[in-house]
């Protein structure tokens, strides 16, 4: 069984990765645990004019292993296996591309992530990627 945990550094998403490592002893067989931080396009534009591509590259990496930090350490902390990805684009479009291209069985994430005002404006992550999951998705409290 493969579960996929989407990080964005809240305490919502922290949550969902505690959930698991709670409940984990409960699944017949260990599941192969995948982390995923999706960072949002920035190089839009003529950004690409001004920035090289690699400190562009360098920024989603810092900021993506900034957000994976705490989930990291939690798993770390339980002896857990996992891997982690750090992905660019639009939050939900990029989680459900990810569990398909790795065959999730199963998406674990909070109910709210950083959204606040962009939240409102954009459409929630959480609804977009209930709605477009090919998976059964996990809302943890």
């Amino acid at each position: 069984m493969k579960i996929l945990i989407p990080v964005d550094g809240s305490a919502n998403a922290q949550r969902a990765v505690d959930h698991v490592i709670k409940h984990i002893a409960a699944l017949k067989d260990a599941p192969q645990l995948l982390l995923l931080n999706v960072q949002w396009n920035v190089a839009a534009g003529n950004v690409k004019l001004f920035i090289s591509q690699k400190t562009i590259d360098d920024y989603y990496r810092e900021q993506g292993v900034a957000a994976l930090q705490s989930a990291r350490a939690a798993l770390d902390a339980a002896a857990l296996p996992y891997q982690y990805h750090i992905s660019v684009g639009t939050p939900a479009e990029a989680i459900v591309q990810y569990a398909d291209e790795q065959g999730v069985d199963q998406v674990v994430m909070g109910r709210q992530g950083q959204g606040g005002l962009q939240s409102l404006l954009l459409g929630s992550v959480v609804n977009k990627v209930l709605h477009l999951a090919n998976c059964p998705v996990l809302l943890i409290k």
